[in-house]
């Protein structure tokens, strides 16, 4: 394992960019699209059970989210901290470095899971949630806030693996829980007449094996990094590097997540039919940018590598056909999705509802037709985390949702009165007009500047 990984860290650094590309998003973007069947196996057998169960998980996904885009931010810190002192060769210190990390994401994970199985039923009800859907919504919210600890030890673990260039693990993971998800949800859901607080079960149990496997491969060695607390000593350095890098991430992730969480409040005031429909357009739409997320996540691993040899060229160099790729990839995708004919066939998976399939192929069709400037967006954030301006990519991802779109939804809704396609537009346009401000500011070249400083830390 230590051979392979060291080879995969010789590739980053001075292989075909091609290739390392190819190597590194591939596997990332089966783990992006297993990880998305969770939601979506979910999605389709409770969409069986009615608007109501639909609604319900619409509108507590992005409290759980916001939970959970706070805590991954450690992690994602310690992906970019780890990848830059591996490409530096200092592999003393990017073992010490992800021991602080796994530590602090544990400490956070189980406090924040008790505190937020304690607050879930005032939170649902601040959200307007209420009759059936409060219930179903209270339901699964606790259940499955209860695995953060599982979740973590899982993104920790595909955090050193996609560190060390070792894309394809953490997707045969994934891959092991998505597979029992897929077997559980329809035995929870139906089979025991669970419905909602089925696919809570099934999505909890589904991360148990996989959090354990995680656990013995962080712990036993054999790769570049181990985990292990022996003669442990607290390093104060660490730990400011990783609230610098990993706060920013945190807290403009969960801001995100809460204008998402706000939006989702804005479209249950249309009723349940509204909201399901917007839920399953922004499912179906994600799959779509799924290779997207997979390229700016390699980007991130080859950017951090790359500035920790200080090979930034290099890094550019990668970022660029990235962006490339994506851009074309998601306009000719995005072109034939967003022909309602196509979209149509596919919405009736999630929905047997005339009205419902009717509002949520207008939301598709539309989000489709733009979302090549995620081809941007994706890669472009990752090149700035990458290089560890986590600033930079908190104050963009904040006011794509806190700015652009309130202000679109705003001016659609209030002023020109568009009523349900306000919330339409007002997804797509502010995620062209940060996509153009991200561009330009590496345009700019305001992500040059080192931000992680690894040359200074001891051998």
């Amino acid at each position: 394992m230590k051979k392979i990984s060291a080879e995969k860290r010789e590739l980053i650094l001075s292989g075909n960019m091609l290739n390392v590309i190819r190597i590194l998003a591939v596997p990332i973007v089966i783990n992006s699209f297993i990880q998305t069947m969770y939601n979506l196996t979910d999605t389709y057998w409770i969409s069986n059970l009615g608007n109501d169960e639909m609604a319900s998980i619409t509108v507590v996904t992005p409290v759980q989210n916001i939970i959970l885009n706070f805590g991954s931010g450690i992690t994602t810190a310690g992906s970019v901290l780890i990848s830059h002192y591996l490409g530096a060769k200092k592999d003393r210190e990017a073992n010490i470095m992800a021991r602080h990390i796994y530590l602090c994401s544990m400490i956070f994970a189980f406090v924040c899971a008790l505190l937020c199985f304690l607050a879930t039923p005032a939170v649902v009800k601040w959200l307007g949630a209420k009759g059936d859907v409060a219930a179903f919504g209270i339901t699964y919210l606790r259940i499955v806030i209860l695995d953060m600890p599982l979740l973590y030890t899982i993104n920790m673990y595909q955090s050193v693996h996609q560190s060390e260039g070792d894309t394809v693990s953490p997707m045969l993971l994934n891959l092991l829980g998505m597979g029992i998800n897929l077997i559980l949800d329809p035995v929870l859901i139906i089979l025991f007449s669970m419905g909602v607080k089925g696919a809570a079960v099934a999505t909890f149990a589904a991360k148990i094996p996989g959090a354990a496997i995680a656990l013995y491969s962080l712990t036993k060695g054999g790769g570049l990094i181990t985990i292990h607390y022996r003669d442990f000593s607290w390093d104060k350095e660490k730990f400011k590097k990783i609230i610098k890098i990993g706060l920013p991430t945190a807290i403009g992730g969960s801001t995100m997540q809460l204008g998402f969480l706000l939006m989702s409040r804005n479209v249950l005031e249309y009723g349940s039919v509204a909201t399901a429909a917007y839920g399953i357009g922004n499912k179906v739409n994600s799959l779509i940018t799924l290779p997207c997320n997979g390229i700016g996540s390699a980007v991130s691993i080859i950017v951090g590598q790359n500035l920790g040899a200080g090979q930034k060229d290099r890094a550019e160099k990668g970022f660029r056909i990235s962006m490339w790729i994506s851009v074309v990839f998601l306009f000719i995708c995005g072109r034939i999705l967003s022909i309602p004919e196509v979209a149509r066939p596919i919405v009736r998976i999630f929905s047997k509802d005339e009205e419902t399939i009717y509002h949520a192929v207008n939301f598709l069709c539309l989000m489709a037709a733009w979302c090549f400037t995620n081809g941007v967006y994706n890669p472009a954030i990752a090149l700035f985390r990458g290089a560890g301006h986590t600033m930079v990519t908190m104050a963009v991802d904040a006011s794509r949702l806190w700015v652009f779109r309130f202000l679109t939804l705003f001016i659609c809704e209030d002023v020109l009165g568009m009523g349900v396609e306000s919330v339409r537009w007002s997804v797509v346009l502010s995620n062209a007009a940060t996509a153009v401000i991200i561009y330009v500011l590496y345009r700019m070249g305001m992500w040059e500047k080192d931000a992680v400083r690894v040359k200074g830390d001891r051998r």
